[in-house]
């Protein structure tokens, strides 16, 4: 199981990293991020070693040793699967120390043909990713020494399926387009809730995975940013009682997107209806760009080492990036049926119950999190402003 105080950290960096979103669809994955930066720390001296261990969010003595725990835990998960990748030149001494700190069977050499070792190490990104990243995402040259690489999947299948369609916005800047929609029903209401955040009332909706990873959306204010809904997002996880369940929530329209009402029912059972929308992010961050947030302003320069722990040889970071995409479907719907039995009969339908519903609208601009649901480690987040659209418009005759 992944440490508590490892998870804390992770998710941190995952709060950090979205505090400084551009306000546009994107997707990153601090958990990818994080073990690469602890297995600098633990090796880093000076100035450096203190601003990864800032940016880590844990202290840098131990943090190789938390990298490794991190990259077992996650890759035990069920749906997901953790790489590391180590590649230097043989010109560079390694210290046997700090390869010890490593998964077994990590290390190997690079040629120094930058060519050559750029194609090597395209084909383990793409290898490790199963084909969806096709190439590592720093380019080597001829004063590259050394390559730490982390790769990160995540797989979930829903435990219930969505069923696709058609779906209108009903304002902002998804209206008027022909977007695909997912949509289902639920009598478990508690899948939906709302906080209370200083951007104002974030809607909070739980989509549970059958290998143990969620997806949770996020629906801000309108006013409120990506980073505010996101970082909000995050908040949840740690503290969940700030979350009032859909069961609790007052009529009317307590949250972004919710309407809670009370209707005539057939069998007096509360029912949550959910509209979203598929999406398809692809990202690529260089994270040199801000490098406070991880960390990395004293670890450029290269005037100097910074990484005795590594090697002899003195040390500096050339760059620092990582590639992403995430795709949100109906997952595990293959093929649908519908029969309907028709029938009539003499006089108005009677309802004899009243009872909740809940219905949760997302349909413009929102945030999501990957989260395994034990630990509640934040795997990748993202914010979707493009929506997957129909192929084929309908329009009403």
């Amino acid at each position: 199981m992944t440490n508590t105080a490892t998870v804390r950290s992770v998710n941190a960096l995952t709060a950090s990293w979205a505090s400084v979103l551009p306000d546009r669809g994107t997707v990153f994955a601090a958990a990818g991020v994080w073990p690469l930066l602890a297995l600098l720390a633990g090796s880093a001296g000076g100035a450096a070693r203190t601003e990864l261990a800032q940016a880590l969010n844990a202290p840098a003595e131990g943090a190789g040793a938390q990298a490794r725990h991190l990259l077992a835990t996650t890759s035990a998960m069920r749906g997901v699967k953790a790489a590391l990748g180590l590649w230097t030149r043989e010109t560079l001494p390694v210290e046997p120390a700090w390869l010890d700190t490593l998964p077994a069977h990590v290390h190997e050499q690079l040629t120094g043909d930058p060519v050559q070792d750029q194609e090597r190490l395209d084909a383990w990104a793409k290898e490790c990713t199963s084909g969806q990243i096709d190439s590592m995402p720093v380019t080597l040259d001829k004063v590259t020494l050394l390559v730490l690489a982390s790769a990160l999947i995540v797989r979930t299948d829903w435990i219930r399926p969505f069923a696709s369609g058609g779906m209108e916005a009903e304002a902002g800047p998804w209206q008027g387009l022909p977007l695909a929609g997912l949509s289902r029903a639920t009598r478990l209401l508690d899948r939906v809730g709302v906080a209370q955040t200083p951007a104002g009332p974030l809607t909070v909706l739980r989509v549970l995975g059958s290998h143990g990873v969620d997806i949770h959306l996020f629906l801000g204010a309108e006013p409120a940013t990506p980073s505010q809904v996101l970082t909000a997002g995050v908040h949840t996880l740690d503290h969940p009682r700030t979350v009032t369940p859909g069961n609790q929530l007052p009529y009317g329209a307590p949250g972004p997107g919710l309407s809670v009402e009370r209707v005539p029912s057939m069998d007096g059972e509360p029912r949550l209806h959910v509209q979203t929308v598929p999406f398809t992010l692809a990202a690529h961050h260089d994270l040199l760009d801000s490098p406070d947030l991880f960390g990395l302003r004293t670890a450029t320069d290269s005037s100097q080492g910074h990484f005795p722990g590594i090697s002899r040889t003195p040390l500096a970071i050339q760059s620092a990036a990582q590639t992403m995409t995430a795709t949100f479907t109906a997952r595990g719907f293959r093929s649908s049926a519908v029969t309907a039995i028709s029938g009539i009969g003499g006089g108005m339908p009677r309802y004899p119950y009243q009872a909740r519903e809940i219905t949760a609208r997302f349909d413009r601009p929102f945030g999501f999190l990957a989260v395994h649901r034990t630990s509640r480690l934040v795997l990748n987040a993202g914010w979707v402003t493009e929506p997957d659209l129909l192929e084929e418009p309908t329009w009403e005759q």
